[in-house]
C-alpha cells in the first residue's frame, strides 16, 4: 500500500507542475514517514543522511565542470569556427548544411557533456545558416535538436557518469570507451534522413549559391576546436588524468583557447558564463541528491525485488523483456529528462539487468541510446525545446521532419542491442 502510495503521490505532484526533484524528495520522504510510523522522527533522519549520500560520490564532481565547459565553447566561437571548417570539407550544395550541423553537434560531443547546451552552441551558429539558405525553420530546429542527442552517447558524457555512480562494474573510462561507436553510428543514422528530406523538398535553394569557405584558413582557425576532443579523451586514455581532472583541464583549455587564442571571452563575460553552469549543474545535482532519498525509500519497502521477479516470470523471455523495457523507457524518455530516468528507473533495472547476466557497460550504451532518442521525442523533448527556441517554432511543427531521424536512430539501438560488440570491442581494445 505504501509502495502505491509512493508512486501515486510522485506522478500526483509533478502532473500539478511540482518540479522532477522535489517530487521525488517529498514522495520519497513520505513513504519512509508512512513506513515508520512507530520509530522516533518517523524515520526522517533518513532523508538528509541519503540526501548527502547520493551526492558524495567522487564521479559526480565532473558534472559541474563538464557543464562550464559547455558554456566556455558556447561563448568562445569555436562552434561557428567548425561550422566554416566542415562547410569548406562537404563543400556546398542541397543538404549539406544539415550533415554539417550532425557532424559539428557530433564533434562537440566530444568536448561538452550536456545535451542540451551542445544544441545551444550549434543551434546558435547553424540554424541561421541554415534559414539564410533556405531551409524552414521547423527543419532546422529538428536537425539541430536530433543532432545534439549524439552528445550524450560520445564521449564525455553527463549520463554515462550518472549510470557510472548507480550500476558497480561500469567504470566510468569503459562506458566512454562503449559509447564513441554507437554515438558515431547515431551520428551517420541521422545524417542519411536529414540530408534525404532535405533534396527531397528541394530545401536550401540559395545554398549552392554561398560561399565556399578557403579550406586552409577555416582550418587553421579551427584547430584549437579540433585538438580539445584529442587533449580531453587522449589525456584520460594516456592515464595523465581521469575523467574527472580531465573535465577541469577541458575548463582552463577552453577558457585559454576563448581568453587567449579567439579572444571572444572577456573577463566581464566570467560572471554570466558561471552563473549560468552553476545554475544547469545545481539542477542536476539537486535532482540527483533528492533522487537519493527516492531510490532509499524504494529500497526500505521492498519495491524493487517483486518488481523485478513479476517482470522476469511474465514469460515474455529475455529478448520480450527487452523489448518491453525499450518502450517503456522510450515513452518515458518523452516526458522526462534522462538524468530522471536513469535516477529513478536504473535502481529497478539492476535486478533484471543481474538476473540475464546482461553486461552492465552494453545495458549503459543501450539505455543511453534510449534516453538520447528521448532527447528529440515530443512532447517534453529538451533538446528539441532550446533548438525550437532559438528557431522561433512551436515543437509541434517539427513532428513531421523529426520522425525519421527517431527512426534512423531507433535502428542503431536495434543494432547495438543485436551486435553487442558494437559498444564492447572498444573497451575491450583499450583494455578497460
Amino acid at each position: 500500500m505504501i509502495a502505491t502510495l509512493l508512486f501515486v503521490a510522485f506522478l500526483g505532484l509533478m502532473f500539478v507542475g511540482v518540479p522532477i526533484g522535489a517530487a521525488l524528495g517529498l514522495a520519497g520522504a513520505a513513504a519512509i514517514a508512512l513506513a515508520n510510523a512507530d520509530s522516533q522522527w518517523f524515520g526522517l533522519l533518513a532523508v538528509p543522511q541519503n540526501f548527502y549520500a547520493g551526492l558524495g560520490k567522487y564521479p559526480l564532481l565532473a558534472i559541474p565542470m563538464f557543464v562550464l565547459v559547455g558554456s566556455i565553447f558556447d561563448r568562445s566561437g569555436v562552434a561557428l569556427r567548425l561550422v566554416n571548417f566542415a562547410v569548406a570539407m562537404v563543400g556546398r550544395g542541397p543538404g549539406m548544411l544539415p550533415l554539417v550541423a550532425i557532424a559539428v553537434a557530433m564533434f562537440l560531443g566530444g568536448i561538452s557533456g550536456s545535451g542540451p547546451a551542445n544544441a545551444a552552441a550549434v543551434g546558435g551558429v547553424m540554424i541561421a545558416a541554415m534559414s539564410r539558405a533556405g531551409y524552414p525553420p521547423s527543419f532546422s530546429a529538428s536537425v539541430v535538436g536530433a543532432a545534439a542527442a549524439t552528445d550524450i552517447l560520445i564521449p564525455p558524457s553527463v549520463a554515462f557518469i550518472i549510470y557510472s555512480v548507480l550500476v558497480p562494474g561500469a567504470s566510468v573510462p569503459a562506458l566512454f570507451a562503449a559509447g564513441m561507436v554507437p554515438g558515431i553510428l547515431a551520428g551517420i543514422a541521422l545524417i542519411v534522413p536529414a540530408v534525404w528530406m532535405a533534396r527531397r523538398h528541394k530545401m536550401g535553394a540559395l545554398e549552392a549559391e554561398m560561399p565556399r569557405p578557403p579550406f586552409w584558413k577555416s582550418l587553421r582557425e579551427a584547430l584549437w576546436g579540433l585538438a580539445a576532443p584529442v587533449l580531453i579523451l587522449g589525456g584520460m586514455r594516456a592515464g595523465w588524468f581521469t575523467p574527472t581532472e580531465a573535465a577541469v583541464v577541458a575548463v582552463f583549455y577552453g577558457l585559454f583557447v576563448g581568453m587567449v587564442i579567439h579572444r571572444t571571452i572577456k573577463v566581464r563575460d566570467l560572471f554570466p558564463i558561471l552563473r549560468e553552469s552553476g545554475e544547469l549543474s545545481a539542477v542536476i545535482l539537486i535532482v540527483v541528491s533528492l533522487a537519493g532519498i527516492f531510490a532509499y525509500s524504494l529500497s526500505t519497502l521492498g519495491v524493487i525485488d517483486p518488481v523485478a521477479k513479476s517482470i522476469v516470470n511474465s514469460g515474455l523471455g529475455e529478448y520480450g523483456v527487452l523489448a518491453l523495457l525499450i518502450v517503456m523507457l522510450i515513452t518515458v524518455g518523452m516526458f522526462l529528462d534522462g538524468i530522471s530516468i536513469f535516477l529513478i528507473f536504473v535502481p529497478l533495472l539492476l535486478p533484471i539487468m543481474q538476473h540475464y547476466q546482461w553486461d552492465p557497460v552494453w545495458f549503459g550504451v543501450i539505455l543511453t541510446l534510449k534516453v538520447a532518442l528521448g532527447q528529440f521525442t515530443p512532447p517534453l523533448a529538451v533538446n528539441l525545446m532550446v533548438s525550437c527556441r532559438i528557431a522561433g517554432v512551436r515543437m509541434e511543427s517539427t513532428v513531421r521532419w523529426v520522425g525519421w531521424m527517431l527512426f534512423a536512430m531507433f535502428l542503431v539501438m536495434v543494432l547495438v542491442i543485436a551486435f553487442p560488440p558494437l559498444a564492447l570491442w572498444l573497451p575491450a581494445r583499450l583494455g578497460y
